[in-house]
């Protein structure tokens, strides 16, 4: 039998997988059934940390809820451009109007990360981050689109720092871990304080070969 997961990742994100792995975590996605939408909505006017929050903790609670015994991570992103929220584009034509809009402004990403055990909440944090892009043309956007691919349709700026979409911006301002989704550094630091097992268990130990 299988050993029951400490560390769920209420989120089908590869990218957030990733950075957990990348700190030597283990991860089991879960992706928690919530009305995202209705949650901004009751949040109202409210600052783009305290949506990110919001939605992090609600993703954490939801799936903590289900899986009893296991430490939960609840996360969200938010951007916000003088006022305007984006969300993830449902197909290229409004990734490129997205990107239009974006076009020779500063955006900001604000991530936040949300701990939750037996439907309680333990810690949650965010961060922020400042984008600007440059003054592309229309040739440099949609050579971007075709590099990237669908892959765009799963960032809600309609773009992916670590892919050719790097070529749209002119400076950039925050954390690495911020920007793809995940303030990590704190993150880590509140598992260390409120999982330690998980900390010391970490990722699943490689079989090591005794041929």
């Amino acid at each position: 039998m299988s050993a029951k997961p400490l560390l769920i990742l209420a989120s089908k994100s590869r990218t957030r997988l990733d950075l957990l792995a990348g700190a030597g975590l283990t991860a089991t996605p879960v992706p928690a059934d919530i009305d995202e939408r209705a949650i901004e909505d009751r949040m109202g006017a409210a600052a783009p940390r305290d949506h990110a929050i919001a939605l992090a903790e609600a993703k954490a609670l939801a799936v903590s809820q289900m899986r009893p015994g296991t430490t939960v991570i609840g996360a969200d992103q938010v951007l916000d451009c003088d006022g305007e929220r984006f969300h993830k584009p449902e197909n290229r034509q409004q990734a490129a109007r997205n990107l239009e809009k974006l076009r020779g402004r500063t955006h900001r990403l604000t991530a936040a990360a949300a701990l939750a055990a037996d439907n309680q909440i333990l810690w949650s944090a965010s961060a922020e981050a400042r984008l600007t892009m440059r003054d592309f043309t229309p040739q440099d956007r949609d050579t971007v689109l075709d590099l990237e691919g669908d892959a765009i349709l799963s960032s809600v700026g309609a773009y992916r720092l670590e892919g050719p979409s790097i070529r749209l911006f002119e400076a950039i301002d925050g954390d690495y871990f911020t920007i793809l989704g995940l303030p990590l550094l704190p993150l880590l630091a509140a598992l260390r304080h409120h999982a330690p097992r998980i900390m010391q268990t970490g990722a699943s130990p490689k079989k090591v070969s005794t041929s």
